[in-house]
């Protein structure tokens, strides 16, 4: 029965790259920075990596933007050095990523260079696409929908694969319906058995057959009685004043 559970879990990467700039024919890949979650709460397990770009100079533009230099990147592994391990964190898995076709082109770009086959574009959920739909008016970044939810990213004051994964975590939630969602669809994979989709299950209202007992005493019920009297005639407690004996 848990094997059957567990394999109802639905699994996400949600994942971010940097670059040495934006051409993904010819820039490289230098950072990738990932979460696990399951049943959209994270698990703790993360994948990170800087990346030698193979002799790539990183464009200065791009550096203002995350910061991270030439240098920072000497005697980092390459990227056929970290390939097996990506490909084993993500095996799966679906891919979340914010303007995700980025930054997914530039990983399919990495595994060409080492005829590997692409991801499919299938397993990528793009949260930038979908903020634009919920919110059409923007702005849409990542720092803007922070400030929408109200996640902390006092931190960000560069871009970073890792620590960007993180609040996209907390953004994708929030875009998806909050973390009330992530409950309700926790509740649901643990409790389906069926072995249909998460999308596909049925609700069963039962109707109690016996009402509860009221959980008031007498001496409450007068107290409550005693004080919605000083609360004159128009207070709307007047109007219920009549306790169900079932209350």
């Amino acid at each position: 029965m848990l094997n059957q559970r567990e394999n109802q879990h639905l699994r996400e990467i949600i994942f971010d790259t940097e670059t040495t700039g934006l051409d993904n024919r010819e820039d490289r890949v230098i950072e990738i920075g990932a979460i696990e979650m399951i049943n959209r709460f994270p698990t703790g397990n993360t994948f990170h990596k800087y990346i030698n770009p193979q002799g790539r100079q990183v464009h200065p533009d791009a550096q203002d933007v995350h910061g991270i230099s030439n240098a920072d990147l000497e005697g980092k592994p390459t990227f056929p050095e970290i390939i097996d391990e990506f490909m084993e964190f993500i095996d799966g898995a679906k891919l979340v990523a914010h303007n995700g076709t980025f930054d997914l082109g530039f990983i399919n770009a990495e595994f060409a260079r080492l005829d590997q086959p692409a991801i499919d574009a299938g397993r990528l959920v793009d949260t930038l696409a979908l903020a634009r739909r919920k919110h059409p008016m923007g702005p849409n970044s990542l720092d803007a929908l922070c400030r929408r939810y109200g996640i902390d990213n006092s931190r960000r004051t560069k871009h970073g694969a890792l620590l960007d994964s993180e609040l996209l975590a907390e953004v994708y939630i929030e875009l998806i319906g909050g973390k009330q969602a992530a409950l309700v669809l926790d509740s649901v994979s643990s409790a389906s058995g069926n072995g249909r989709g998460s999308d596909d299950f049925d609700i069963v209202v039962s109707v109690r057959p016996e009402p509860l007992p009221s959980r008031l005493s007498e001496a409450e019920l007068a107290a409550h009685e005693k004080l919605v009297g000083t609360l004159g005639e128009k207070a709307i407690w007047a109007k219920l004043n009549q306790v169900p004996e079932s209350a």
